[in-house]
């Protein structure tokens, strides 16, 4: 099976600054794509970024020169450095991993999310 653990959330006033980090462990063969989505409250699940083992980046509009998200390959680990939060960045932010298992089977996997809160 194959785990992700996010962290580094928490509560930051506008105009600060967080670093999220999310580690795949378990039975990985491979992992290719990392990104993170968020849920805001009564909203629906939307794109934050994504970054594929090659070094692609893509990012959601609302979030293009705010966050910029990198990872390390030989840790399994990507991380997501939001700055200048906005109030409307407040949401759970949950990384997810396109991985390859140790028994040859490919999916996506979700984090439990972290909650990120952002105050006026």
């Amino acid at each position: 099976q194959v785990r992700l653990v996010e962290s580094g959330g928490g509560l930051v006033q506008a105009g600060g600054s967080l670093r999220l980090s999310c580690t795949a462990s378990g039975s990985i063969d491979r992992v290719n794509t990392m990104g993170w989505y968020r849920q805001g409250p009564g909203n629906e699940r939307e794109f934050v970024a994504s970054l594929t083992s090659g070094g692609n980046t893509n990012y959601a509009d609302y979030v293009k020169g705010r966050f910029t998200m990198s990872r390390d390959n030989a840790k399994n680990t990507a991380y997501l450095q939001m700055n200048s939060l906005r109030p409307e960045d407040t949401a759970v932010y949950y990384c997810y991993s396109h991985v390859r298992t140790m028994f040859s089977i490919t999916n996506d996997f979700w984090g439990q999310g972290t909650q990120v809160t952002v105050s006026s």
